[in-house]
């Protein structure tokens, strides 16, 4: 199946400061610095995931010269929670676009939906002949009512979304292969206990928070070998994946231009860097620090800006690398 990337469009919360922020957030303020990022990017209380996705989509439509109308297939990868339960946001998306008669799709596999979602336009182009036009938005918009944006996991979650632009045939930003892998017994990582068919909200109930990282250091029994122990399996499961992909495209990883990784704290992404056997120097390190974790958008964001930066040449073979709860991995090859 050949298709590929015509063109982006980004949408961002507004810039802050870490440093200045991070106090309404944690007293633990020397832990979330020490994860090397610099800004945070937020959105206004009005702004929600789709109003994010709406203006990134928008962008990436504009950029292609494409009408709403001719998008055969909407494809919504987002992180977590949208804003309303029972309701579709990808179906919203489409609507609010002028997108009529297409299918629209729905991903909510946690920060590797971006990625997946790439190759959810690969299987429905191989499958409806007559799709030409994918319309692929990875959106995040941090829930602070259930989610601390700085201290649920470590690192420090930005609002933000991406769309980008697929079509049929096209000859430049090739997509190559995508490879997944899930391991459920992690699945019920940072669980919300209440609000689902389990345990429905009652009324006048306090928000539930999610389950944070000493959760998960309590299924570990706080043995710190073993959380080290499960910190290098999510390394090598993920060098796994982007070494299937990599089979499969043809290539080997030491020949990868660039690994875009989940923007992860520094200290995580560099680990990963080296697990592959790449300088952090070849990821999206810098932009991570910059930027903050977008969620499922990290990828699609790191590969926008570096085509935009010029640091990306024809010919280079790039693999978008993601983990997420579930846990799930995921790499996707593209080429310039």
């Amino acid at each position: 199946m050949s298709f590929g990337l015509v063109s982006f469009g980004e949408a961002l919360g507004e810039p802050a400061p870490v440093a200045d922020v991070v106090g309404q957030y944690t007293d633990d303020v020397r832990r979330v610095l020490g994860y090397g990022y610099r800004r945070v990017h937020r959105s206004a209380p009005d702004v929600g995931l789709t109003d994010l996705a709406e203006d990134a989509a928008r962008r990436a439509l504009d950029a292609a010269a494409l009408p709403a109308e001719r998008v055969d297939l909407l494809v919504l990868a987002v992180t977590d929670l949208t804003e309303h339960l029972y309701w579709d946001a990808a179906a919203e998306l489409a609507h609010r676009l002028g997108v009529v008669g297409a299918e629209a799709v729905l991903l909510t596999q946690a920060c590797t939906t971006g990625v997946l979602s790439l190759d959810t336009v690969a299987g429905k182009f191989a499958t409806h002949p007559g799709y030409d036009h994918a319309l692929v938005v990875a959106a995040n918009r941090t829930c602070e009512a259930y989610w601390n944006r700085m201290d649920t996991q470590p690192m420090v979650f930005s609002d933000g979304a991406v769309a980008t632009v697929a079509r049929r045939g096209h000859p430049r930003l090739r997509w190559q292969a995508t490879e997944a892998a899930t391991d459920g017994r992690y699945a019920g990582f940072y669980r919300l206990d209440t609000g689902g068919a389990a345990a429905p909200f009652g009324p006048g109930a306090e928000p539930p928070a999610a389950r944070d990282v000493w959760h998960v250091m309590e299924f570990f029994d706080y043995d710190a070998e073993q959380f080290e122990q499960y910190a290098r399996h999510l390394d090598e499961r993920a060098v796994r994946v982007t070494e299937r992909a990599c089979e499969r495209a043809g290539v080997k990883v030491a020949d990868l231009a660039r690994l875009i990784l989940v923007a992860d704290n520094e200290r995580a992404m560099t680990s990963l860097a080296q697990a592959h056997g790449v300088p952090p120097e070849r990821t999206n390190r810098e932009l991570a620090a910059e930027y903050g974790h977008l969620g499922a958008a990290d990828q699609m964001f790191g590969l926008s800006r570096l085509l935009a930066a010029g640091e990306l040449a024809d010919g280079d073979r790039i693999a978008l690398i993601s983990l997420g709860r579930g846990t799930h991995w995921a790499c996707t090859i593209i080429e310039v």
